[in-house]
C-alpha cells in the first residue's frame, strides 16, 4: 500500500478502515479483518473484566482472541457516526451493534465508542475499544445464570 500524505484523504481512509472493520466481524470475515490491522496493532478493552485480556497485540493474537466470535454472535453494527479531530490518522466513531447469542438465543445490544489510530497506509496501529462486556456476558449466559463471580466471556481460544 503506498502511504497517504492528504489530509482529507487520511481521514477517509481511517474512517473506511473503521467502517470495515465493523463490517468484517459482522460478517465473521476473521482473516479479511486481521488485514486491516498492521503487523503489530495493539487492540486495548479498558474495561475488560476479569478473565479477558486488557490488550492484544499483532494481527495473530488478534485472529485468535477474535476466532470464537463469529460463534458466540450474529450481528451487525449499526448507527455508525464519526466525530471528526484534529489528526486525520485519529478517528473516534460511536455506534451500535445489535444482534443474537448464538448459544443462548439472548438479545445482543451494545452500544460503543471506538477510538482508533492509523498509520500512513490507513492500517489500524491502535484501537480502544469501550464496549461493555457485562452486555455480552449477559446475552451468552443462560437463564438458569451461574453466580456473577462465575461469569466470564472469551472470543478466542
Amino acid at each position: 500500500m503506498s502511504e497517504i500524505y492528504d489530509a482529507a484523504s487520511r481521514r477517509a481512509a481511517a474512517q473506511h478502515t473503521l467502517a470495515e472493520h465493523l463490517r468484517l466481524t459482522a460478517a465473521g470475515r476473521l482473516d479479511e479483518w486481521a488485514n486491516l490491522f498492521a503487523p503489530d496493532a495493539v487492540l486495548e478493552f479498558p474495561f475488560a473484566p476479569a478473565g479477558m485480556p486488557r490488550q492484544v497485540q499483532g494481527r495473530e493474537a488478534l485472529v485468535a482472541h477474535m476466532r470464537n466470535f463469529p460463534k458466540m454472535f450474529a450481528v451487525e453494527f449499526v448507527d455508525l457516526v464519526f466525530h471528526e479531530t484534529t489528526d486525520p490518522s485519529l478517528v473516534i466513531a460511536e455506534f451500535r451493534s445489535t444482534g443474537t447469542a448464538l448459544p443462548t438465543g439472548k438479545p445482543y445490544e451494545q452500544t460503543c465508542i471506538s477510538v482508533v489510530r492509523t498509520n500512513g497506509d490507513g492500517l489500524i496501529t491502535h484501537y480502544l475499544d469501550y464496549w461493555n462486556p457485562l452486555v455480552a456476558i449477559e446475552a451468552l449466559t443462560p437463564n438458569a445464570a451461574p453466580s456473577p463471580s462465575e461469569m466470564s466471556v472469551n472470543f478466542g481460544n
